[in-house]
């Protein structure tokens, strides 16, 4: 049962990709929803105790997924809302597995630095175009997209193995997906035209997450 909701995750993710290239609307709407659902079969499916809290990072992932198809600050609102969300129950999954007494003090000043200014830096470019209702919120959101990164890494630290590793490349890759999101929609001339690169590195980002809580589940 898990390789079928492997193939459907497979499946639709090839599509929604193929329709953000093309920049069909319709087609990734129609597609959007599935990629999660069936991530979320994978992993309940791969492993003899699913977890919780893992569980309600997917679903939160995938309802912000759903609120971010209609055009609409107050539509892209609640979708950040629900990702905020996402992000705070995958920390709190990744401070399960770490021990904070082998991740020296300055590696935690240090991750969470490097996020704070890579934040400051997405923002300076994105200040010019964003409504000023907006700003804040969003910075604060990436923010703590950043966070779940930092956990993330500590928990690499902390019990370093390949399905740590793999978890904390994931969690790099929402931050990258994030970042790229917030241009594409606001930054019109920008580099980015297109939903792809925001599609591609979600989609891998939710799968090595994912996979990484697979492996330790077997471990």
């Amino acid at each position: 049962m898990k390789y079928l909701f492997l193939a459907i995750f497979i499946i639709t993710s090839t599509i929604h990709l193929y329709a953000s290239y093309k920049s069909n609307a319709k087609l990734r709407a129609q597609t959007k929803g599935f990629i999660l659902l069936s991530l979320l079969g994978w992993y309940c499916f791969s492993v003899s105790d699913p977890l919780a809290i893992i569980i309600a990072a997917i679903l939160t992932s995938w309802l912000g997924d759903v609120l971010l198809i209609p055009k609409g600050v107050k539509w892209f609102s609640a979708g950040g809302i629900s990702f905020f969300a996402s992000h705070i129950c995958f920390a709190a999954a990744y401070a399960y597995h770490i021990n904070f007494d082998l991740v020296p003090l300055w590696v935690i000043i240090a991750v969470a630095a490097v996020y704070v200014v890579l934040t400051a830096l997405v923002f300076r470019g994105l200040k010019p175009y964003l409504p000023k209702a907006l700003f804040f919120p969003m910075a604060g959101y990436l923010l703590a997209n950043g966070a779940m990164n930092c956990f993330a890494l500590y928990q690499l630290v902390s019990m370093p193995c390949l399905a740590t590793a793999i978890t904390f490349i994931g969690a790099i890759l929402f931050f990258v997906s994030d970042s790229t999101l917030f241009y594409v929609r606001f930054k019109k001339d920008g580099f980015f035209k297109t939903h792809f690169v925001v599609m591609l590195t979600y989609i891998l980002s939710e799968f090595l997450i994912v996979e990484g809580f697979v492996l330790m589940a077997a471990m």
